[in-house]
């Protein structure tokens, strides 16, 4: 099988130096177990963080270990009750093709009900983060403005539908032109602004008249 690994901490932006790609031993089927082979990796503004040997609410990715992160993946062998081979489920395999699962009961994916690649954004880790925050935390009312942060990104589009759905105004905050005419055209949010704006306080101030009511 092949992983992609941390060759060394990136300083800013990461680079290709910092990874190495190698070629391993398959694994084997776990006592009790499952034999995965990844079909989708997940891409997450988190895993940059995890790649400083820095405090953090989860430990860094160590030098040589295998870049963290979710995926989807199909079930090749299977000696766990109720996991049968061809079953798609989401696993934290990080970077690899394959991988051998021992760990707790993973959550199954109906290809039939969503596409599979879902489960990894608005069906996903990115969608439940959002749905939990704004309704479970920030709990818009309607006629309130809701104002996100990173608004283009797979979290904060979501964040902006569903402060929409709630009957709150969903002001998004964006880096660049492109990505705010995204959050207009698309997405849909009703007023969208550039930080990197020279003007930016005064665009903000512009786009909420009456305040904030919930910031994400």
């Amino acid at each position: 099988m092949r992983q992609i690994v941390l060759a060394s901490r990136p300083k800013g932006l990461p680079t290709a130096e910092n990874f190495r790609l190698e070629t391993v031993p398959m694994p084997a089927l776990p006592p009790g177990g499952l034999l995965l082979k990844v079909l989708y990796l997940s891409l997450d503004p988190y895993m940059r963080g995890r790649m400083d040997d820095a405090k953090s609410y989860a430990k860094p990715v160590g030098i040589g270990e295998a870049i963290t992160g979710e995926s989807v993946c199909e079930v090749i062998g299977s000696d766990r009750p109720g996991y049968a081979t061809g079953d798609v489920v989401l696993a934290h395999t990080g970077w690899r093709t394959h991988a051998a699962w021992s760990g707790p009961p993973l959550r199954k994916l109906d290809p039939k009900q969503a596409p599979i690649t879902t489960g990894l954004g608005v069906l996903g880790m990115p969608g439940f983060t959002a749905y939990s925050g704004l309704y479970v935390i920030g709990k818009p009312k309607a006629g309130e403005t809701v104002a996100v942060a990173a608004a283009s990104g797979p979290v904060g589009a979501l964040v902006g539908q569903l402060a929409k759905m709630a009957g709150a105004r969903a002001v998004g905050i964006a880096g660049g032109a492109d990505k705010c005419r995204y959050l207009l055209e698309e997405l849909r949010f009703d007023a969208a602004i550039d930080h990197k704006a020279a003007d930016f306080p005064q665009q903000l101030a512009a786009a909420c008249p009456k305040g904030i009511d919930v910031y994400f």
